[in-house]
């Protein structure tokens, strides 16, 4: 998305709190003006951009509702008046766990330094309360070594729950699509696309 929005000339601050993901976007070609920050939302300069967008369901991290109103807020305050907050999170209704759950193969990928192919492997411990618990173990595919295994979790918001959220920090006009089709959100939505005005 980065590199799309820079082809256009929009000037972009890409920020991650992932040094190597980071590291790695900064060693791709692109044709306009992004700068680059290891960080969070916290990082963000008060009225400074038109728009601010999260992306690959990056909103499900916030496990606690503190984290998810301090970044949210964060996002308020970072945006000129008439701004946008845009961003997509899976829609708990569609239950998607169920089907990752079934999926026994790992997928493929490659490594972009040694061009080893890679698999990844995803084990699944499921809920506690409203906390989704998997694992990710990353394995050289010809050698079986394992290179990274990583905890990961996810928070499962209702549309309900979001849409109130932004509306106690200021957002308003707020808009939920289904997926990306900019369609109006059901029930049957895999994600909620969220779009909202300061």
């Amino acid at each position: 998305m980065t590199s799309h929005f820079a082809k256009e000339g929009y000037r972009i601050t890409a920020i991650d709190p992932n040094k190597e993901a980071i590291e790695y976007g900064k060693n791709k070609k692109y044709p306009g003006d992004v700068t680059w920050i290891v960080g969070d939302s916290s990082n963000l300069q008060e009225n400074t951009f038109d728009a601010v967008i999260m992306t690959a369901n990056v909103a499900q991290v916030f496990l606690t509702d503190k984290s998810w109103q301090r970044n949210i807020s964060d996002v308020y305050r970072a945006l000129k008046p008439g701004g946008h907050f845009i961003f997509d999170i899976r829609n708990p209704l569609a239950k998607v766990w169920e089907q990752w759950e079934k999926d026994r193969t790992p997928d493929i990928a490659m490594n972009q330094m040694s061009g080893d192919k890679l698999e990844i492997w995803t084990e699944y411990d499921g809920f506690v309360e409203d906390i989704y618990t998997f694992y990710e173990t990353v394995k050289n595919a010809h050698t079986g070594e394992v290179l990274i295994r990583e905890k990961m979790q996810l928070k499962f918001r209702t549309q309900e729950e979001i849409d109130e959220s932004l509306q106690q920090v200021g957002f308003s006009q707020i808009q939920v699509y289904g997926d990306w089709e900019f369609k109006q959100a059901t029930e049957e939505t895999k994600s909620f696309i969220f779009h909202s005005v300061k």
